[in-house]
This record gives structure tokens, C-alpha cells and sequence, in this order.
């Protein structure tokens, strides 16, 4: 199965690629739509921004800004993620339809969102690496062997959602590149991904224009990370990773095409 691409919807005036450039319902509808037409396997819709440094929204705050949008995608026919660390904003969701909720923070935001999962069988959950909020999160960044605490750590939240009533084929896992990450310990994750494939579940990539990249090239500004970006999603392609969460689509996707075109006698179109 060729890696697939989600594209990132975030609803916010604060995330740190896009912040504010879809905040607006008519731009975030617009995006989607573009989005769409790039072929895009999975929208993932985020109401709340979790860059270093910035402090949490209310409750109330994220369910205005992802639930109109959530309305409005249900009616496509196109699979919708909701990005949220709350299990009342990830019910709310899945009720109108979302087939993934991605919890940056893994269950531990909020003791209530494995039963709202387990609840709903039919829902993928994606599980990611997690220390702390995005206030104080790069205060966790110490590590003697990131891939092996990483994995330790990924895997007791697996144990607690299976625990739980969770699924194990609910289960999608993210390393977590940039939270409560330094650069290098970033780029050993990326390339030890044999190491955390060997936990038994597909593995989800967000690595789209973060800080790193730009440590490495150069570009302050998250969209000159673009390049960069495209890079990696070949590179994880190639060791065949579940998805890839990425700020455009097209590109990635082409890039995916093409990675695959090296292990096959006829290139898929």
C-alpha cells in the first residue's frame, strides 16, 4: 500500500507554518477544497495550535473553530482527521463522521478520550509521542536513547488504550518529530523508523516544515522549507510508513509516485 498523504486544515491564527492563512471558514473551506482536488487521501483538521511555546485554547474556543468546518467537510467524499487532545472534541467528531482522531498528546490530555475511541471501533486513533504541553514541552527534551524511550513511552500508551477497550487495529502511532525533540534527536527517529515498526502498527509521519528542517537549510521561513520537507516524505515513503501529515499535497504525493516507481515493474497512476 502506497503511503498515504494528510493534509494539514489548521483552523488557527497561531500554528507556526500557516498560522491564520485558514482561519477564516471561508479560507478553510477553500483550502480544503484545493486540497481535494490534489488528491489528498485524508484531511486533518486542527482547532488548536501545539507549536512550541504557546499556551492552550479554551474548550469552547476549539469546538467553534473545527466543528462548522467538520459540518460542512462531512458532506464530501473525502476522509476527515480531527486534530484534538480532547475527548469531548473528538465525540463530537466522530459523530459527524471523522474516521480518525489524531491525539498529538496520546491519551494523556485527557484520561476520558480512550473510552470515547474505544466507544467507537470503527474510528482510527493515532497515538503520538508525548511529554508535556506545548508551553513547556521542549523542557523534556533529554534523552540517553531516543528511539528506545520513545518506543518505551509509545508503547505504554498503546498498553493503557488497549486497557482501556481500545482496539489494537484502532491503533496508528507518530514518533512525535518536534514535541519535546531537539534536532538531533528528531533526525535519529527518522532514521531508526525500522526500530518503532517493530511495536506492529502503521506509523504516521509530521515532519512537514518544522523547526529542524530550517536548522539544516537555513529557511527561517517555514514555507521555504518546502524542499526539505518533499525530502523527507520520500525518504519515510520509501521505508513504507502509513502516512505522511504535510502542509501541501501535490508534491508529496509526487514524490510518493515516484519513490514507489523504484520498487515496481509499472508505476501506478
Amino acid at each position: 500500500m502506497a503511503t498515504l498523504v494528510m493534509g494539514i486544515l489548521n483552523v488557527t491564527p497561531d500554528s507556526f507554518a500557516d498560522g491564520g492563512r485558514h482561519f477564516s471558514y471561508e479560507a478553510a473551506l477553500a483550502r480544503a477544497e484545493a486540497m481535494i482536488a490534489e488528491g489528498v487521501d485524508i484531511i486533518d483538521i486542527g482547532g488548536e495550535s501545539t507549536k512550541p511555546g504557546v499556551e492552550r485554547v479554551s474548550e469552547s474556543e476549539e469546538e467553534a473553530r473545527v466543528i462548522p468546518i467538520l459540518e460542512a467537510l462531512s458532506k464530501k467524499d473525502i476522509a476527515l482527521s480531527v486534530d484534538t487532545m480532547r475527548a469531548s472534541i473528538a465525540k463530537k467528531a466522530i459523530a459527524l463522521g471523522v474516521s480518525y482522531i489524531n491525539d498529538v498528546s496520546g491519551g494523556l490530555a485527557d484520561e476520558k478520550m480512550y473510552s470515547v475511541i474505544a466507544e467507537n471501533p470503527k474510528v482510527q486513533y493515532i497515538i503520538m509521542h508525548w511529554r508535556a504541553h506545548s508551553k513547556t514541552m521542549q523542557d523534556y527534551a533529554e534523552y540517553k536513547d531516543v528511539v528506545k524511550e520513545v518506543r518505551e513511552e509509545i508503547e505504554a500508551r498503546i498498553d493503557a488504550a488497549i486497557e482501556s477497550g481500545v482496539n489494537p487495529e484502532q491503533i496508528i502511532i507518530d514518533p512525535g518529530i518536534g514535541f519535546s525533540k531537539l534536532p538531533e534527536h528528531n533526525w535519529e527517529l527518522l532514521k531508526n523508523l525500522d526500530r518503532l515498526a517493530l511495536l506492529g502498527y502503521p506509523i504516521l509521519i509530521g515532519a512537514s516544515r518544522k523547526r529542524f528542517l530550517g536548522e539544516l537549510t537555513g529557511a527561517k521561513n517555514p514555507d521555504e522549507r518546502e524542499a526539505a520537507s518533499i525530502a523527507i516524505t520520500a525518504m519515510v515513503a520509501k521505508s513504507g510508513v502509513w502516512g505522511v501529515r504535510t502542509h501541501t499535497v501535490k508534491p508529496h504525493r509526487d514524490a510518493i509516485l515516484t519513490v514507489n516507481a523504484f520498487s515496481k515493474d509499472k508505476v501506478e497512476r
